[in-house]
């Protein structure tokens, strides 16, 4: 009969030891990376890539919310780097992986979402195609305007609303913009002006600090704003501060139009509002 040692015996104990560590670690469950649920019947799918080049493992509710695009919204709704769009006002979340594909930077500065961008090609293709009578005064300056301005900020103003102008001289339009939440928030009393637009036809800025500037009303009063910039991703985001008084009496809204004008002799600028309910 064949005797174990003491040698032998410890020898056992590790082979067995071993063999249970193998089988904890085969056992052991995983964790989902967004909200650490390790339950044994979960179901791990890829999530978003992760700086080690492995995909974040998540359970099938976090996975479900993350493919339909709801990441942000249902997971990260207290956290930083929440902004608004600059059309619709809608919160977007700028600081998460998850939500990269929801929204674009624009060259003015700000973000807009996914479907206000998709709304402001079709409203940019609609108005390419309208009838509206274009503006034949000062033919040769809206030429050159036009080779600057992109087709969303595009004057389209007819002869009609030309003459409702009471300024007598020659009105030259220049651009338009559709009012956001943020430029028709009497809080900020600011309007942000399009980059190309601002470099093209307001005064030129030699540093960050605003200057005083004077623009006329399409009823020839004299209003006094403010011009500045300030550098945003690489680039500069122009605005025109001071509004208040001006957005109060004209009662401007999100979904208007404002239209800027340059007058013959002098180049003064004019600034008038479209109502969206006329536009409409």
């Amino acid at each position: 009969m064949c005797t174990l040692g003491p040698t032998n015996l410890d020898s056992i104990r590790v082979f067995f030891l071993f063999l249970s560590f193998i089988s904890m670690a085969s056992s052991a469950t995983n964790f989902c990376f967004q909200c650490e649920d390790s339950t044994n019947s979960v179901t791990f799918r890829n999530g978003w890539r992760l700086r080690s080049g492995k995909f974040a493992q998540l359970c099938h509710r976090c996975a479900s919310v993350y493919e339909y695009g709801r990441f942000c919204e249902t997971f990260h709704s207290n956290d930083d780097g929440w902004r608004d769009c600059e059309s619709c006002g809608k919160l977007v979340h700028c600081g998460c992986i998850a939500s990269f594909n929801t929204y674009l930077l624009l060259d003015f500065g700000g973000i807009m979402c996914m479907e206000c961008s998709k709304k402001n090609i079709i409203l940019a293709r609609d108005r390419c195609l309208s009838d509206e009578t274009p503006v034949s005064t000062g033919e040769s300056r809206v030429d050159a305007a036009q080779t600057v301005v992109e087709p969303q900020y595009r004057p389209r103003v007819t002869e009609r609303e030309l003459k409702k102008i009471s300024i007598k001289c020659v009105v030259t339009p220049l651009f338009q913009k559709l009012l956001s939440a943020s430029d028709a928030d009497l809080t900020l009393s600011r309007l942000v002006i399009p980059k190309k637009c601002a470099e093209a036809f307001f005064p030129c800025l030699s540093g960050p600090h605003r200057i005083p500037i004077n623009m006329l009303d399409t009823e020839g009063k004299e209003w006094n704003f403010h011009f500045r910039f300030w550098p945003n991703s690489r680039s500069k985001m122009y605005v025109l501060e001071g509004l208040r008084d001006y957005m109060v009496l004209k009662r401007w809204q999100a979904g208007d139009f404002v239209t800027f004008y340059r007058i013959e002799p002098g180049q003064k600028l004019v600034m008038g509002l479209r109502n969206s309910s006329t536009t409409s």
